[in-house]
């Protein structure tokens, strides 16, 4: 699949330009497929859409393989504690490249004002009577990531040789639900990203504020850094 347009030009694209789901879908798959990922870096450039699609996905994948890592129960703590400290790392590169994609198809809609976008308080710009939907683009694009693993997950489960019939069935009729509830999700964001442009809806930039991986937030390490 080519990928559409990256860089400067797509983080100020036409709403022309907006990705379809099916985009995003195949991206997703097709990084999946590719030998090596997802320890090899984003091949896009860092400015575009597309950069931050494939960082969002990429984080998942790692953030996916160290949560099965993270359950373990024959190796020592300290390898368990290594993985939740990845894990806490790689959440939040997710989380960072979800809120990219936001800022990015904002601008793209004109729904948010280009030089506040990336803040900590963007100025929405929108029609007055455009609805607020409650979830965001962004957020649906890494909902679409997960759903990409989990898909994954389950179809490697029904070709496996070393169990029964009746887990690989059982994986099989689960692996179809999945790919529905994804392409439900899919529509939803084609629909979205539709009624935006059309001035009938509007997303914002949310903020996660993870506490938990900032010194200065985080209770506990503000205690370890006053030595308490």
């Amino acid at each position: 699949m080519n990928l559409p347009s990256t860089g400067a030009q797509a983080a100020h694209a036409p709403t022309a330009a907006l990705p379809s789901a099916a985009e995003v879908l195949a991206l997703h798959d097709r990084l999946l497929a590719t030998p090596g990922w997802p320890q090899q870096a984003p091949t896009t450039d860092g400015l575009g859409l597309w950069h931050w699609v494939q960082t969002n996905h990429r984080n998942n994948s790692l953030l996916w393989a160290e949560e099965d890592l993270a359950r373990r129960t024959t190796v020592a703590a300290e390898a368990i504690a290594a993985n939740k400290r990845a894990i806490d790392g790689y959440n939040q590169a997710r989380n960072d490249a979800t809120e990219r994609v936001d800022e990015i198809l904002l601008v793209a809609l004109g729904l948010v004002d280009p030089a506040s976008a990336r803040t900590d308080a963007p100025v929405s710009t929108v029609p007055a009577s455009a609805r607020l939907n409650s979830e965001t683009a962004g957020s649906m694009v890494d909902r679409l990531s997960i759903m990409a693993l989990k898909a994954h997950a389950m179809r490697q489960q029904t070709l496996r040789s070393d169990v029964d019939e009746a887990h690989r069935s059982a994986s099989s009729v689960k692996l179809q639900r999945l790919l529905q509830q994804r392409d439900d999700l899919a529509a939803c964001l084609d629909a979205l990203l539709a009624d935006a442009a059309a001035g009938r809806a509007y997303f914002k930039v949310y903020r996660q504020f993870k506490m938990y991986n900032d010194p200065r937030f985080n209770p506990e390490l503000v205690k370890e850094a006053r030595g308490a």
